[in-house]
């Protein structure tokens, strides 16, 4: 990770600087610009409202993460958008089990077709997926196909930002999209406003996003935010680092491919576990968050302290 400072812009990753961004009525013309770069021509939103997420339930660090939008084309046809600010732990069974709500609400009451509207799960990462690609590709658009690749069911989409993979420079940019994720990515990192990023609608961005124009309560809530966002990013790199040497380790004592490969795995877990049991000894987080963190059951963290008080 980058050294920290004190930045004048927020960190967009974080879950205040995401939905500061894109999550507040005030500023979903940001949004609306944003998203368009991502939906095909017969979907670009001309209106939008957010709906909130009671099914997520008691997690509330989902809640500040995903929004759930309704949008209108310019015909008055209507489709539904789910942003997500996405976390690592079990990303892909997340971004399945989220899917299914804005799907599930669309149900009518008594007598009812099952014609659904079209829905859009977008995923903002800040990591990336384990599976190789060419360089350059940090957009995934997935869709539901047969055997022979033949789109099966057009209705629901993945679409999948791997911003790390995003290597563009300034110079590079050619496309509106191209300079929303550059100002995404590096936003945390500008002291002024780039030559490529000034236009109307990135100098409005850059204005919400200046920290100095928050109020005192939302300074601390950014500094809370930030912290989260910083331990939870700690704790996943030192878990993937000292589980690969770990694993590997493990994996030469069997000398075969399959052995490093299981090798990797039990240094996570043992890592996991770790990390975990020292984080309940520093005391610092709720078991609720701990396992939010380490995407497991708050039980087994309770166990763990209760275990090892």
């Amino acid at each position: 990770m980058k050294p920290h400072h004190k930045a004048k812009y927020l960190n967009p990753f974080t879950d205040f600087g995401f939905k500061k961004l894109f999550g507040e009525e005030a500023n979903k013309h940001l949004l609306i610009d944003f998203l368009n770069q991502l939906l095909p021509a017969q979907h670009q939103i001309h209106d939008l409202f957010y709906k909130k997420t009671e099914h997520l339930g008691s997690h509330e660090l989902d809640r500040k993460a995903i929004f759930d939008l309704y949008c209108e084309n310019q015909d008055g046809h209507k489709f539904i958008v789910e942003l997500q600010k996405a976390k690592q732990n079990f990303f892909k069974d997340r971004s399945v089990f989220y899917a299914t709500f804005p799907i599930r609400e669309q149900a009518e009451r008594g007598e009812w077709n099952y014609q659904l509207q079209p829905v859009y799960c977008i995923a903002l990462l800040d990591f990336t997926f384990d599976d190789p690609k060419l360089p350059g590709h940090y957009l995934q658009n997935i869709q539901l196909r047969n055997e022979i690749c033949e789109i099966f069911y057009d209705k629901l989409t993945f679409i999948f930002i791997e911003m790390p993979r995003f290597q563009k420079n300034q110079e590079e940019l050619q496309t509106h999209f191209d300079k929303w994720l550059y100002f995404i990515k590096h936003l945390e990192d500008f002291e002024a406003i780039p030559t490529h990023l000034q236009e109307a609608v990135f100098e409005q961005a850059f204005a919400i996003a200046e920290i100095a124009h928050f109020n005192p309560q939302q300074q601390k809530d950014y500094e809370n935010s930030l912290k989260y966002y910083r331990d939870l990013k700690n704790v996943i790199d030192t878990a993937e680092l000292t589980g690969r040497e770990h694993g590997f380790e493990v994996g030469k004592e069997f000398g075969i491919e399959i052995g490093k490969e299981q090798g990797i795995e039990i240094g996570k877990e043992q890592e996991k576990l770790r990390l975990i049991n020292l984080m309940l000894q520093q005391g610092t987080l709720s078991p609720e968050k701990i396992a939010d963190l380490f995407g497991v059951d708050k039980e087994f963290v309770l166990n763990l302290r209760n275990h090892h008080p």
